[in-house]
């Protein structure tokens, strides 16, 4: 079997998952000996502004099949709409900063969620870098040091987006759907920051699909696993850090059983810098992902 590497990013989508995904995550990382990276939203928890996604095709079908009531909560689904956003990053620095202590990579996954995963394709360039900005202001605040990572809300970056990041001086980024490693191209612009994009689909893409019971999930990751090579997967601190978190352990301990080698982004993003200008050049376009609604970003290679 070729060499598996497989790094886990954890999306911090919610208020929510920040208070209970993530340290549920922090002990399961450390009873399996498991180091990952953690990007966090950072702002308001608007969460409940999505209802306007119910205009998107696709959008009941996959809110029948994944149980959004249950896996985000009432409240969650009232934050922004009937109820004022609770401020993620004010609420909860203590525990954002307990994953850096623990030796996991912190990152910037957005400051508004709704507003970047939702909104990003009208904003103009200057909007884009003022959110991006105040997500920097808060990582800056609450770990002293600023961000060296980001990855996008929903997977939404365009050339605007990897504009603020070459701006930021970010050592990667990981904001797109793809196979491998690549330096971001959008129409006839190169972009400075690495991308590492999402390889495996993630679990709310599958779960309730039709040939998808639990059991055969985790075949299917172990599956694409044992192809070899660096495979990274999006895990969500409000389904993986919560309802599914003994389906998430069950799948870390057979993976490390293949065996395979778990490492943080960072780490990966060192090594492929090295070998600059060898990180191959792909496009940064707008597509689809089966089993999620919308477009977002993708890799497309000549």
């Amino acid at each position: 079997m070729p060499g598996i590497t497989l790094a886990i990013k954890v999306d911090v989508d919610t208020d929510r998952g920040t208070r209970i995904g993530v340290p549920n995550l922090l002990a399961l990382f450390r009873e399996v000996g498991v180091p990952a990276t953690f990007l966090f939203s950072l702002g308001p928890d608007n969460t409940g502004r999505a209802i306007k996604r119910v205009f998107r095709p696709g959008f009941f079908t996959k809110v029948a099949r994944t149980n959004v009531v249950a896996m985000y909560g009432i409240r969650t689904l009232l934050n922004g709409v009937l109820l004022p956003g609770p401020h993620i990053g004010r609420r909860n620095d203590t525990v954002m900063r307990a994953v850096r202590a623990q030796g996991h990579e912190v990152g910037i996954h957005c400051y508004d969620h709704i507003r970047w995963q939702d909104g990003l394709g009208r904003m103009r360039a200057t909007e884009v870098a003022e959110e991006f900005g105040r997500a920097q202001h808060e990582f800056l605040r609450i770990f002293g040091e600023p961000a060296a990572t980001a990855g996008a809300a929903g997977w939404q970056a365009n050339a605007y987006s990897l504009a603020a990041y070459d701006d930021a001086g970010l050592r990667y980024a990981s904001d797109a759907r793809g196979t491998h490693p690549f330096m971001p191209r959008v129409g006839n612009r190169v972009f400075r920051t690495l991308q590492i994009p999402t390889t495996l689909p993630t679990l709310d893409e599958l779960l309730g699909r039709p040939g998808y019971e639990e059991s055969q999930i985790l075949e299917l990751y172990l599956s694409r696993l044992r192809t070899g090579g660096l495979h990274v997967l999006t895990a969500h601190a409000e389904i993986e850090g919560m309802s599914k978190l003994p389906l998430f352990r069950e799948l870390l301990v057979r993976t490390l059983a293949l065996p395979a080698r778990l490492r943080r982004l960072c780490d990966i993003a060192d090594e492929l810098l090295h070998t600059l200008p060898a990180v191959p050049v792909c496009d940064l376009a707008q597509g689809q992902v089966e089993g999620r609604t919308g477009t977002l970003a993708v890799q497309r290679c000549a």
